[in-house]
C-alpha cells in the first residue's frame, strides 16, 4: 500500500513537501519514485530513490529544487519541492518497485512509470504566479 500526502496550493517560489508512506512489503529493498501529471499529458518522472542504499535520480527540470529522501524508520519518502514555479503545478504520485533480485538501479530508466508496481492516491499541487 502507498498513501500519499502534503498537496495544496503554494505561491511561485514557495515550498512544499510531499510524504509517500509504504507498507506491504519490504521498504528498504524498493525503488520508490514521484511522478507528475497534467492533463492531456503522460505521467512524468520527477524523482526516485533507492531505499536499499539511499541513491537518488531527479531530471534536470527539477535538480537543485526538489529533494527526495527516506526515513526507513517512518517506511516513509519525502519529496521536499523549493523555489515552486508554476509549471510544477500537477497531480504527483508516488510509486515504488521492489528491487529483489531485479538488479535495478535509479537513474533515467526509472523514471519510467510502466515499472512500477504500486501507486499512490495522488496529490495535487498547484503553483500560483
Amino acid at each position: 500500500q502507498v498513501v500519499q500526502s502534503g498537496g495544496e496550493l503554494v505561491q511561485a517560489g514557495g515550498s512544499l513537501r510531499l510524504s509517500c508512506a509504504v507498507s506491504g512489503f519490504t521498504f528498504d529493498d524498493a525503488i520508490i519514485g514521484w511522478f507528475r501529471q497534467v492533463p492531456g499529458a503522460a505521467r512524468e518522472g520527477v524523482s526516485c530513490i533507492s531505499t536499499r542504499d539511499g541513491s537518488t535520480y531527479s531530471v534536470d527540470s527539477v535538480k537543485g529544487r526538489f529533494i527526495i529522501s527516506s526515513d526507513v524508520a517512518k517506511n516513509t519518502v519525502y519529496l521536499q519541492m523549493d523555489s515552486l514555479k508554476p509549471e510544477d503545478t500537477a497531480d504527483y504520485y508516488c510509486a515504488s518497485k521492489p528491487i529483489l533480485d531485479l538488479g535495478i538501479e535509479v537513474g533515467e530508466r526509472m523514471m519510467s512509470a510502466p515499472l512500477y508496481d504500486y501507486w499512490g492516491q495522488g496529490t495535487q499541487v498547484i503553483v500560483s504566479s
